[in-house]
């Protein structure tokens, strides 16, 4: 392994946030990958792709604000919603200079590339989706039902989270939770590929101070990604950026409906489905890497 493959963790000051990041990967490497965590993780996830990408490409992962070891100062009084997650995504990418790029997004933070892709269609060179949901159908109602309640709730959140509806969301800040989301659809075979660590990292961050506030505003704002749906699929017809939709198929948050669903809007897509749950580079980190590599090439050549 060369030397620009070893994985480096930095923090930049983004409007008063000091974002921490991992990356690895030479600047003038075939094509710069932004890689975006899902909840309730962070950075972490990524660290086995992030040293199998290295060797070819520049991966650069941020913790978004609230998520990992990005430090937001309480006297910035951020307010956590997915606009200012979108907002603090891209000050992190221009404050590194990344003109063009391609993201990787999963879960929680797709909403978030798709602003990013959106507002600026001209700097991403390709998407890479693993459970990076834009479809209604891609939504698992046996785990969105309380989302929907909790939306439908007020049409403005409460910080005090004193209503029944808030009260019923915080079992999803709990360990076993997360546990679940880590270990629920992937088959018995693959279980020990899963390292504990990670849950483990994730459980511990959730119970900071305030943490269920933060997540619970988010969990409150997730509505507004569904209502953007129609705008991301306008994207899609409009400037059908290349997207590799990568899932496992048995995600029990976003189903493989979710994947399918960009073959409506999209000419330039690649589906597939790895045999395994939510977070899927826990499990089959090697499976992601050979599939990017070769997709990304075929951009490359593509122009």
């Amino acid at each position: 392994m060369n030397g620009t493959s070893v994985v480096q963790y930095n923090t930049v000051d983004v409007g008063g946030v000091d974002v921490f990041y991992r990356s690895a990967g030479a600047s003038t490497a075939l094509m710069t990958i932004l890689l975006l965590h899902g909840f309730p993780a962070s950075s972490f996830q990524f660290r086995n792709l992030i040293p199998l990408l290295a060797p070819k490409y520049r991966a650069i992962a941020p913790d978004l604000p609230g998520f990992g070891f990005t430090n937001v100062p309480q006297a910035l009084n951020y307010n956590y919603n997915f606009d200012n997650l979108a907002n603090t995504t891209q000050a992190f990418v221009n404050a590194l200079g990344l003109k063009q790029f391609a993201v990787y997004i999963f879960d929680y933070e797709a909403p978030v590339g798709f602003r990013l892709a959106t507002s600026k269609p001209d700097q991403i060179s390709a998407i890479i989706s693993q459970s990076g949901n834009a479809y209604v159908e891609g939504l698992v109602l046996s785990f969105w039902d309380l989302f929907e309640a909790y939306w439908n709730s007020s049409s403005v959140f409460d910080p005090t989270l004193s209503s029944p509806q808030a009260q019923n969301m915080l079992p999803f800040l709990s360990e076993n939770v997360t546990q679940f989301q880590y270990t629920a659809g992937v088959p018995k075979a693959k279980l020990p590929r899963i390292d504990p660590a990670a849950y483990t990292l994730d459980s511990s961050l959730l119970q900071r101070v305030d943490q269920n506030i933060t997540q619970l505003s988010l969990f409150f704002d997730y509505q507004t990604n569904v209502a953007l749906y129609p705008v991301w699929h306008q994207y899609f017809r409009t400037k059908n950026p290349r997207v590799l939709a990568l899932w496992g198929k048995n995600d029990p948050v976003f189903g493989p409906a979710g994947a399918e669903g960009f073959k409506k809007d999209l000419k330039n897509v690649e589906v597939g489905f790895v045999d395994t749950g939510h977070f899927a580079l826990e499990t089959d980190v090697e499976v992601y890497a050979a599939r990017i590599d070769t997709f990304l090439q075929s951009v490359v050549k593509s122009g």
